[in-house]
């Protein structure tokens, strides 16, 4: 069972900028993601591995002119949206097999920047942290500021940040419980150690 507690961010200027590219680019690459998948398709050709897409779309996107920007965030970022595209993918089909429970999806569409929520994912291989300070050092973004709500009961095991229209970032720690949960402690930034941080 996974916990899921929410917190208010306070960026700077400066950071609602990167923020902001990051959520672009994440965007752009899911797009990119749909697109080759519905080309795959329309050429009668094998939908492309997850490996395949990450080569295309990321690593090789990035060294020309047309998306070397998608080098200004954090990779992490732009892997997790390719995560989060094959995810889609893999309920569609689910639902087309009857597999899925609920109403049958639609297949997977583009997003696009006018959404009313938007959200990016740094997993641990992000290399983010909780700082001293209480702040969330995020990479390729900073040490942004945090309002803590609530005590922790343990190491967040996943962090996401979303922003909601108009203006404005929420994000969210998700923390995976131990098996022998410890008491809460009274300063937010001491835990556990026993699971990981990652963005959602």
């Amino acid at each position: 069972m996974q916990l899921r507690y929410s917190f208010r961010l306070y960026p700077s200027r400066g950071q609602r900028a990167a923020l902001g590219r990051a959520f672009g680019c994440a965007r752009v690459v899911y797009n990119d993601a749909v697109r080759a998948r519905r080309a795959a398709r329309e050429n009668k050709l094998p939908f492309p591995k997850i490996g395949a897409l990450s080569r295309i779309l990321i690593t090789e996107a990035r060294k020309t002119p047309e998306r070397a920007w998608l080098g200004e965030v954090s990779s992490v970022v732009l892997q997790q949206s390719l995560r989060d595209a094959e995810s889609a993918y893999s309920n569609f089909f689910a639902s087309l097999r009857g597999e899925r429970k609920g109403p049958r999806l639609g297949e997977p569409s583009f997003k696009s920047r006018k959404d009313t929520r938007q959200a990016i994912r740094f997993t641990a291989n992000a290399r983010w942290k909780l700082t001293d300070a209480g702040h969330l050092l995020l990479p390729k973004i900073g040490e942004v500021k945090v309002r803590w709500s609530r005590t922790l009961p343990m190491v967040p095991s996943s962090s996401w940040s979303s922003r909601t229209v108009p203006s404005g970032t929420s994000p969210a720690l998700s923390s995976t419980p131990t098996p022998k949960p410890t008491k809460p402690a009274s300063n937010p930034l001491t835990r556990t150690t026993r699971s990981a941080l990652t963005w959602a």
